[in-house]
């Protein structure tokens, strides 16, 4: 026990601050940045390189909610028309938010004052996987260990949904997983917030129109919050539930 005491005394104090007082990893991508006037010769080679088919042409857009953020569009782009940025938020209340066409993103605010006047100061949630590769679930857990430590700002995750406010739904809800989203739903008292996690759980992700998926969360249940990532940062998602409770 001596150990450990001396060994936590010696790692000293490594919770980040909120918001991020340096910079992101030179790696890490954010919010992705549209210049429609960089797009001139209407080659459509980030369209076509797109896996997802999130990119539309004329004029440029890039649906957030179906994009994995895999940079092939800025890789083929001769005209830097898309960029990632340093930007870590990237989530927002509607759906047609996440649609990029150049404009200022609006960021996740909520006007619901009973929202604010209920979870602003605790909010318990529960993790339902609904058929995720596990890279959101990583994410969440991150967010909860001592560099990160989402339970600072009262959010906490629990093991039942009678002992939460709200979910957070990760995957493309596979057919096997359906029911059991919407159990663990029913089973909330309200009122209750749903948050879609990851382009997957907002639109199907890569698994889109296949038959064992329902292409995200919203086909299912109402979603009142829509993080974009894949998977999203830790401080992404720190940063999407605390501007739901504005809190910052």
């Amino acid at each position: 026990m001596l150990k450990i005491i001396k060994t936590r005394i010696k790692q000293g104090y490594q919770t980040l601050d909120f918001p991020p007082t340096k910079k992101m990893p030179e790696r890490f991508r954010g919010l992705p940045v549209i210049n429609p006037n960089g797009c001139g010769n209407g080659c459509n080679l980030c369209r076509e390189a797109c896996p997802v088919g999130a990119i539309t042409t004329s004029p440029l857009t890039l649906d957030l909610g179906k994009c994995i953020f895999c940079e092939e569009c800025v890789a083929v782009c001769p005209s830097e028309a898309i960029t990632y940025s340093q930007n870590l938020s990237t989530s927002a209340l509607n759906r047609e938010d996440l649609v990029l066409k150049g404009q200022n993103f609006r960021f996740a605010k909520t006007t619901n004052d009973k929202i604010k006047k209920i979870f602003g100061r605790s909010l318990k949630l529960r993790v339902v996987t609904a058929g995720s590769c596990n890279g959101c679930d990583l994410e969440i857990n991150a967010s909860n260990n001592i560099q990160f430590d989402i339970s600072r700002f009262g959010i906490n995750y629990v093991a039942s949904p009678r002992h939460a406010d709200g979910l957070i739904v990760t995957g493309a809800v596979s057919e096997n997983m359906k029911l059991a989203l919407e159990k663990t739903y029913n089973a909330l008292c309200s009122p209750k917030i749903v948050i879609a996690l990851g382009s997957c759980a907002i639109s199907g992700g890569p698994f889109k129109g296949s038959q064992e998926v329902h292409n995200g969360a919203s086909s299912i249940i109402p979603v009142d919050l829509f993080v974009a990532g894949c998977p999203p940062h830790p401080m992404t998602i720190i940063d999407a539930i605390v501007r739901l409770l504005e809190k910052i």
